[in-house]
């Protein structure tokens, strides 16, 4: 039978790194973007943006530069990782490559519709799941972060929905409690949907729960209404604050690694299909070289197409770097952005539509496909994605964050079959 990815006997001794150094590197990242943000608004402006930031529909797409300025943004974003990453260090948890991608996740959404307030909800109802099965919180806790993908639907039922106080207090709780509390047995189950080839699992769950629940809405007449908040203008700002930030993380890898890049080459031998730990495998230092790289390559793309570099995009790029410890790496992902390029020509919108943006960015969770059967084949992908994501937010109304990991499943879903068909190997 074939391997999920090639491993050696030495995997699970590998990574030599303490808990507590790991813990401490992380950490500065968000602490980072907490002094940033410090040093670009005044404190009073920054508590009245997050104030805005909380209270505002987070519909895709909210940017929250837009909504609460740089500043808030930046402290938003920083504080909600170091509250989870607070929580995963008091469960004792260790940071392998799925904590990190999760972190970074978090980081990155904590710029576009995850804030202090709406994502403890669903948070809360996998705790409630956990309880109900009589098992360790730390066995669901990463699909507790991934699951704040659904965050916005407990702020649109609380400040959106147009009902009295008494109404959509309780309505909205109950909601996002139920929302966390089904998204373990039905995450575990849609992975055979696309076989571990498309990294966003939890994007395909929570576009399902989406779906089914904003269906129901519309049926009582409830239709959340579209978004579009997308700042321009900050692109020097930002790419020289992420230059600086990823930078120093192939720097840390690199002095760490023994002065060298070993480990951080061999990670592009890998597909990256579900389920592939760099940390485990390779080590943390030669990881964290990974994700720099990685956090570079997409900066480059956004302004190599004349794109914006904003809150939901600065999303996507986060993502990809936290996921670079986690099956995404520089051969794996260009491919999709290669894919999602060339699909913006027969697309009625430009390559730097905001929707192309985050397209390219977020698509990269197909990078298993073309890890796994070639570049073209992940091109390929990327080129179906750009269509598909479009046209799928209607269904849940944008409740879902994770609109492209919903449709990376199905895409991973349609096309992986065909390739396997027709794939001449031994299986």
């Amino acid at each position: 039978m074939r391997k999920l990815f090639p491993i050696d006997k030495k995997t699970f001794e590998v990574d030599k790194v303490s808990k507590k150094t790991k813990y401490m590197i992380i950490g500065l990242y968000p602490l980072s973007l907490i002094i940033f943000g410090l040093f670009m608004d005044p404190i009073n402006n920054i508590i009245i943006g997050i104030k805005q930031i909380i209270i505002e529909p987070d519909l895709l797409i909210t940017d929250y530069i837009g909504v609460g300025g740089l500043g808030a943004a930046f402290v938003n974003s920083g504080l909600i990782t170091l509250i989870f990453l607070f929580i995963l260090y008091r469960l004792d948890i260790e940071l392998y490559g799925t904590a990190i991608a999760a972190l970074f996740t978090i980081t990155g959404f904590g710029f576009f519709g995850k804030n202090l307030f709406n994502v403890w909800f669903v948070v809360m109802g996998v705790f409630l799941y956990s309880i109900v099965q009589k098992e360790s919180f730390s066995r669901y806790i990463y699909i507790a972060l991934f699951g704040t993908a659904l965050a916005p639907l407990v702020s649109e039922l609380l400040f959106n929905s147009g009902q009295p106080l008494y109404i959509k207090v309780p309505i909205a709780i109950t909601i996002g409690l139920i929302t966390g509390f089904i998204l373990p047995p039905l995450s575990t189950f849609l992975i055979r949907v696309h076989d571990g080839f498309s990294l966003y699992n939890v994007g395909l769950t929570a576009g399902l729960i989406g779906t089914v629940f904003i269906s129901f809405f519309r049926s009582l007449g409830m239709v959340p209404q579209q978004r579009m908040i997308w700042t321009t203008g900050n692109n020097l700002i930002l790419a020289i604050f992420l230059f600086f930030i990823f930078i120093t993380m192939i720097f840390l890898g690199f002095i760490f690694n023994n002065k060298s890049f070993n480990g951080a080459k061999n990670i592009m031998a890998y597909p990256g299909r579900i389920v592939t730990d760099f940390v485990l495998i390779q080590g943390f230092f030669p990881t964290l070289i990974n994700m720099g790289i990685s956090g570079i390559i997409s900066i480059l793309y956004i302004l190599l197409v004349k794109g914006d570099i904003n809150g939901p995009t600065m999303a996507g790029i986060f993502t990809i770097v936290g996921f670079s410890a986690f099956g995404k790496h520089l051969k794996n992902i260009l491919p999709i952005f290669l894919g999602v390029y060339l699909g913006s020509f027969i697309s009625i919108r430009p390559i730097n539509d905001p929707y192309l943006l985050l397209a390219a960015l977020f698509g990269t969770t197909l990078a298993p496909i073309a890890g796994e059967f070639g570049w073209h084949f992940g091109a390929l992908a990327g080129f179906l994605h750009s269509s598909l994501v479009i046209n799928l937010s209607i269904l849940h109304g944008g409740v879902n964050l994770y609109n492209n990991g919903f449709s990376g499943g199905l895409v991973a879903a349609f096309l992986v079959p065909i390739i396997q068909a027709f794939r001449k190997e031994d299986n």
